[in-house]
């Protein structure tokens, strides 16, 4: 299995996703389109007031959390490799009036499209899994920094990713320093469980190690890095909601969340 056949094969299901997704309930479009934030409690604490700053978001789906941060002042870029995520992205962008900008590519390729240095580089929940390598994605960060800028990410727990999720009751399969491959082929997305489209996804486990490491030699200093027992979304079986709206395993045996902030020196 060569790794441009795993891209163009998650790139083709990314592209269905975008259909499914936008018409879900999950992404909740038409209360986006009226206001609707959809950034969650994490992010908007780490990022703060992003006002007059530049940023470059990560592999962004269609969009939604860059126009989010542009109608809080930002001067946003989103970059993601499905060409329907970004069409609808624009869409939303030109139906808004806002003025974000998009582009189409792997996110290990952003420095060949995007010469700008930002003051934040920002990536959220589901990202890092679709990359065989942290090792080019930190240094293409620091690439796109400006000196004394930020680098933010809050992700899903390495440790969910050690459970196979296509069978009832998951089951602990994968390593947490899994090294190679995971192809998963299932009914359904997460948005959608419904929906008949058949997801063909190739992934990657990365641990907490790696990605400090990772973004540390890149020449990023790290501020901190959080765990966190409950997630903003209802995506894992067996979680019970909080009282803040949150979901958490109802034994918190492990974080669901971890967050990672790091800064280029200046």
């Amino acid at each position: 299995m060569s790794i441009n056949k795993a891209f163009e094969t998650n790139r083709n299901t990314w592209n269905q996703k975008v259909t499914v997704h936008a018409e879900s309930d999950f992404y909740g479009v038409a209360e986006f389109k009226k206001g609707k934030c959809s950034l969650n409690k994490y992010e908007i604490t780490a990022l703060k007031n992003v006002s007059e700053k530049s940023v470059l978001h990560l592999q962004c789906h269609f969009g939604q959390d860059t126009l989010s941060l542009a109608r809080m002042g930002a001067k946003c870029t989103g970059i993601d490799i499905s060409d329907e995520g970004i069409k609808l992205a624009e869409k939303l962008n030109t139906e808004l009036n806002l003025d974000a900008n998009f582009v189409c590519c792997n996110v290990l390729d952003t420095s060949k499209h995007i010469s700008e240095k930002f003051d934040i580089v920002f990536t959220s929940y589901g990202t890092i899994g679709w990359l065989p390598d942290l090792k080019p994605w930190a240094k293409m960060i620091s690439e796109r920094l400006k000196p004394g800028g930020f680098f933010y990410i809050v992700e899903f727990h390495p440790i969910c990713w050690m459970f196979d999720y296509t069978v009832s009751p998951p089951v602990m399969k994968y390593g947490y320093h899994q090294k190679g491959t995971i192809y998963e082929e299932y009914e359904g997305t997460y948005a959608d469980k419904n929906s008949k489209m058949i997801s063909k996804e190739y992934g990657w486990n990365h641990s907490l190690g790696e990605v400090i490491t990772s973004l540390s030699k890149a020449g990023l200093q790290i501020e901190y890095l959080n765990e966190h027992d409950a997630s903003p979304y209802d995506i894992f079986p067996g979680l019970t909601k909080n009282d803040e709206g949150m979901f958490e395993l109802a034994t918190k045996m492990y974080p669901l969340i971890f967050e990672v902030k790091a800064t280029k020196k200046a």
